[in-house]
């Protein structure tokens, strides 16, 4: 329903949220918040992609002594752990979500998710150019859409799928076409994706149903541990692995980061504010990361400009403003007012 303007006098000192409610809008006054902080959250993710591939090119000769996906499960391992530290010693919610059986089962969830995410896309990374990396994982925004539409209770609108068209587009050829050979580092991350957008919609069902802060916590704990696991099935040299790692110079710099910025802020934030959001606009918003990464690289010099980086970022902010612009008149509650109503 088209909202309709007012100038009855009566509407003075009322809350937008039951303005808009009289006027058949489910008006949410956290969402333009909650939009602004997970846009922020994809600046600090455009930067995570320069860390990374710096903490890999410093890595190759342990890459080449150990192999990639040790090293790499160790790196992730890494960077939660340091978020983990960090979550557990500022949030006393947090340290209360460890003792919570409840929270263990999302925190799982999310943290399984996140592991096989991380870990496929960074392997992957090794084998492919970074142009076919952001195109191949962009593609999380369409299948956070279909997943929706497949599991949720509120699907996408039609402006919704414009704007998911618009940013799988803006993302994926701003810094080009990407030429394709559909190798395993091209199949490894298109399975990346569609583990991020699971994580979307989880992250949806259950921080409406948990403590946000709790739910980070025990997925962090997860996280770590599952990528400590896996380092250590693949090479009988952790201890080994691990000094070299840590004492390569170039690296903890770039770890730390990724956990201060990539795990703990970014993860936090998104854990406690994508909830007032449809999740096919967040992911859509989420596309924003390739377009950070490539600023930061041109700043870097590790990109060189061309026409398409204007024309990928305008095509998938132009995505962002239609959906921004329409999403007043979709009617999206959250599962607790879902329930509270019911």
């Amino acid at each position: 329903m088209m909202y309709r303007h007012t100038h009855d006098l009566s509407a003075i000192g009322r809350t937008m949220d039951e303005v808009a409610r009289e006027a058949g809008v489910d008006y949410h006054p956290q969402r333009r918040k909650a939009a602004l902080v997970l846009l922020s959250v994809t600046l600090i993710w455009g930067a995570t992609f320069i860390w990374m591939k710096q903490a890999l090119n410093a890595l190759q000769p342990e890459i080449a002594d150990y192999g990639t996906f040790p090293v790499v499960a160790f790196l992730v391992a890494g960077r939660f752990f340091i978020a983990m530290v960090l979550v557990l010693l500022f949030f006393s919610k947090a340290r209360e979500g460890l003792q919570a059986r409840a929270m263990w089962k999302g925190g799982s969830v999310l943290g399984g998710v996140m592991l096989i995410g991380f870990v496929t896309q960074m392997v992957a990374l090794d084998d492919i150019n970074p142009s076919t990396s952001a195109f191949l994982t962009s593609l999380y925004v369409v299948m956070t859409a279909l997943l929706t539409v497949r599991m949720a209770e509120h699907p996408p609108r039609r402006a919704l799928y414009w704007g998911v068209f618009m940013a799988t587009f803006g993302a994926g050829f701003i810094e080009g076409p990407p030429h394709l050979s559909w190798g395993w580092g091209e199949l490894a991350t298109v399975c990346s994706a569609f583990f991020f957008a699971l994580h979307i919609v989880f992250t949806q069902h259950f921080t409406q149903r948990f403590d946000p802060i709790g739910l980070t916590a025990t997925s962090f704990v997860f996280i770590t541990a599952g990528c400590l696991f896996l380092a250590l099935l693949s090479t009988p040299s952790l201890p080994a692995m691990a000094s070299d790692i840590l004492s390569r110079e170039g690296v903890l710099l770039p770890l730390f980061l990724l956990g201060l910025g990539g795990s703990f802020f970014c993860l936090l934030a998104l854990n406690l504010f994508q909830r007032y959001m449809h999740p096919v606009q967040a992911a859509i918003i989420y596309a924003f990361e390739p377009v950070w990464a490539t600023i930061f690289g041109l700043g870097l010099d590790l990109v060189t400009w061309t026409l398409w980086i204007p024309l990928g970022g305008g095509i998938l902010l132009a995505g962002n403003i239609m959906v921004e612009l329409t999403t007043p008149h979709e009617s999206f509650k959250t599962e607790q007012e879902n329930e509270q109503n019911s």
